[in-house]
């Protein structure tokens, strides 16, 4: 057993022999300054941050100009809208915009019709077209009075026209045709449309019977006056009537964009 050494003792020594009080010590500061050394990691200054991005750079040149304008800070005032015309129509190769008149009432270009002045100072009053019973599949012949008809339909197109929303309205779509005069059958007389080029349209007008006229045929129509053919019927349907009222009277205020 290791006996404690009397704390007298020591004090006694160091103060009779202070060289090996100061020996002592030194070396005891030197072990701890070398364990110090060798357990604690040197503290290495901290690593400074990387540059910022630098923030100029090349544009492609395939850039538009306006946008290389506006990514280097140069804002230009916008371009004003073009106004939109009519589109342009291109007939395939062999075919003419000119064609033979297939009524007095029409003139030689495809889906175009005499004014209504023009009409009734040349005498025609009356227009006539071909239809068919179906149900008993006779074929007979319906005439309207031009003037009349065309005063009714004008009256109802003022009355109605802020309701329609550039839409057909079901009595355009569904029209109500004619009783048959051979089997008096109601609500049966179709009108005969054959070729595009040759349908009768102003006593499709004037019958209220343009709704009778399948898709292609309305857009037939919209393209040979200019008119913009796209959307679901009842739109292609408006503008038909809209233009053939336009063709009839131009001085009357019949304005598709209204």
């Amino acid at each position: 057993m290791i006996q404690e050494f009397p704390a007298f003792l020591a004090l006694i020594m160091i103060q009779d022999f202070p060289h090996l009080r100061n020996s002592d010590f030194e070396a005891q500061d030197e072990q701890l300054l070398t364990l110090s050394l060798s357990t604690t990691p040197a503290s290495l200054p901290s690593p400074l941050p990387p540059p910022p991005p630098s923030h100029s750079y090349s544009l492609p040149i395939d850039l538009p100009m306006s946008h290389r304008n506006s990514l280097n800070g140069n804002h230009r005032p916008p371009r004003p809208p073009r106004a939109r015309g009519p589109p342009t129509q291109i007939l395939k190769s062999g075919k003419s915009d000119i064609v033979p008149a297939p009524y007095p009432w029409a003139t030689t270009r495809r889906a175009m019709v005499h004014t209504l002045d023009y009409l009734l100072s040349n005498g025609i009053n009356t227009i006539t077209g071909e239809v068919q019973c179906k149900r008993c599949e006779k074929q007979f012949e319906l005439q309207y009075d031009l003037k009349e008809k065309f005063t009714e339909l004008a009256l109802f197109i003022s009355n109605n026209k802020a309701d329609m929303h550039h839409r057909a309205p079901p009595s355009w779509m569904n029209p109500s045709l004619s009783a048959c005069i051979i089997c008096e059958q109601p609500n049966c007389a179709k009108p005969i449309i054959n070729k595009k080029r040759s349908i009768n349209w102003l006593f499709l007008l004037l019958g209220e019977m343009l709704g009778c006229c399948k898709l292609s045929e309305l857009k037939y129509f919209c393209k040979h006056t200019r008119n913009h053919r796209t959307g679901a019927k009842d739109r292609v349907l408006y503008l038909t009537y809209i233009e053939l009222c336009k063709q009839l009277d131009p001085e009357r205020l019949f304005d598709k964009s209204v």
